[in-house]
């Protein structure tokens, strides 16, 4: 190489840190902690009513995604997360690519999608808690009901992870039963009643329309795989379990997503399912009001409630760790970056995410008129901001490959560099396909709808520039003194 090639190539390998020693996180992720937390990060109940709602094309929907998707998806995230298992995960593997400030805003957006997220989530709980004990409930109860659910998931994010873990280990356990329930459960009340809606060749095959505004759900619905990357440095191996963990937690959620769509669609008319009222009245359509029946809905609406809570931790403990890990680089404000004295838990960053949460489920009550609406709006707000991330992160996969072809690959991507950028291509147009159709609705485009979300996308963009500059400038100085 001539000099100035090979100068920029050891500037470029000499930006990566691959390891920071021991800095007393204890090793309390196995194999199969990782499979379950994996499998409640990804396995969506919350979210299966929307992509039931698709309609019974949702089958080819999810079977394409699933393929064309989800399966290039996982293999670059073993190949990352066994190549560079830093603690923050995405955050480090988007800084050794394109350098630190790229870091830090993936991983401001990655932490504050999570915090804008939440409310949806326990607005929904509320509407399903509401459906099922007490449907008089108000908005606002919903929302206080939302409020405490925040600060419950900061208080298991503050407390040490070996008995955190167990939060979404339970969680993968509930929504297998749920999944199973609903999927076998569909094809007793078919044989009983006949399918709600017809399911065959032709009516699988996709069309074009407004139930497109539902395809990103699906896109949405499968990402996850990173997450337990935010805690490598608490995992007991990662370069042996990551692509064992990834591999069977794909087939268990590929399996169980199919199934619970299948055992919705045979019961429910697709006209009926609701974004929230769809579970539950599925699961009343299935088992009927006797005794025994009313038992089951109870049983598995609060095993449902417990999945949702479940998930808010699983996300906020891998988020939280990667803006953690950014605020102790000097990337993002130092407030994000204290950890427990003992534990070692990001406990400012979960804070902070039940301070934006509380401050944001309230601003929402004032302009939603119904929780549907309100779940609906912050969904896709949130979605948009959570996406974004990963489109750093597929570049950061190959140029990581160019820059770094040195470091050793416990995993590799199967194929040579053509497969590789024909697999990260493939994962970025679903992901720009999938911010497309959460802003403009296909066959009722809504430009106020449309630019609410932009305009809302913009500022948390913005506020993160501040929120770096701010960062980089405070390090600059500790630097130069």
């Amino acid at each position: 190489c001539p000099p100035s090639q090979s100068a920029k190539k050891e500037n470029n390998m000499a930006s990566i840190p691959h390891s920071k020693g021991d800095r007393g996180f204890k090793k309390v992720m196995k194999r199969f902690d990782m499979t379950l937390f994996t499998v409640t990060a990804i396995l969506v109940v919350d979210q299966l009513a929307a992509s039931a709602s698709i309609g019974t094309q949702s089958i080819f929907w999810w079977i394409f995604t699933m393929i064309a998707f989800f399966i290039p998806y996982g293999l670059i995230t073993a190949e990352l997360g066994t190549t560079y298992p830093e603690q923050g995960g995405i955050y480090g593997w988007v800084r050794n690519a394109f350098g630190a400030k790229w870091g830090a805003r993936t991983s401001w957006l990655y932490w504050i999608n999570v915090a804008l997220w939440m409310p949806s989530v326990y607005i929904l709980f509320a509407g399903i808690f509401a459906q099922l004990f007490y449907p008089e409930m108000t908005l606002w109860t919903q929302i206080l009901l939302g409020i405490v659910l925040t600060w419950l998931t900061v208080w298991v994010n503050a407390i040490a992870l070996d008995i955190g873990k167990w939060v979404p280990n339970i969680g993968a356990l509930f929504k297998a039963i749920i999944m199973l329930s609903i999927g076998i459960g569909g094809f007793y009340y078919a044989s009983r009643n006949g399918v709600a809606n017809e399911i065959s060749l032709k009516s699988v095959m996709p069309t074009w329309g407004a139930s497109l505004a539902f395809l990103p759900v699906i896109v949405y619905n499968f990402l996850g795989f990173e997450l337990m990357s935010g805690a490598a440095e608490e995992m007991d191996n990662p370069a042996r379990d990551i692509p064992k963990s990834i591999v069977t937690a794909g087939v268990i959620i590929a399996a169980f997503y199919l199934l619970g769509t299948v055992g919705i669609l045979i019961a429910l008319p697709v006209d009926e399912i609701g974004l929230i009222d769809g579970l539950i009245d599925t699961l009343r359509q299935l088992f009927g009001d006797s005794q025994l029946g009313t038992a089951f809905v109870y049983g598995l609406g609060l095993m449902a409630l417990y999945t949702f809570f479940a998930n808010m931790v699983t996300w906020t403990v891998g988020a939280n760790r990667s803006a953690a890990e950014a605020a102790v680089d000097g990337d993002l404000p130092a407030i994000f970056g204290k950890l427990h004295e003992v534990y070692k838990t990001p406990v400012s960053a979960a804070v902070l995410t039940g301070i934006v949460s509380t401050v944001v489920i309230i601003l929402y009550g004032f302009f939603a008129g119904s929780a549907e609406d309100l779940f609906w709006t912050l969904f896709a707000f949130s979605s948009v901001v959570f996406l974004i991330p990963y489109i750093l992160m597929f570049g950061a996969f190959l140029k990581l490959r160019r820059i770094d072809k040195d470091q050793p690959r416990p995993y590799r991507v199967p194929g040579g560099h053509g497969t590789a950028v024909a697999l990260t291509v493939i994962c970025l147009l679903f992901i720009f396909q999938a911010i497309f159709f959460f802003i403009f609705v296909p066959g009722d485009l809504d430009w106020g709808y449309a630019g609410s979300i932009i305009g809302g996308v913009l500022v948390t963009i913005l506020v993160g520039e501040w929120l770096v500059a701010r960062a980089g400038a405070t390090k600059a100085a500790l630097t130069k003194n």
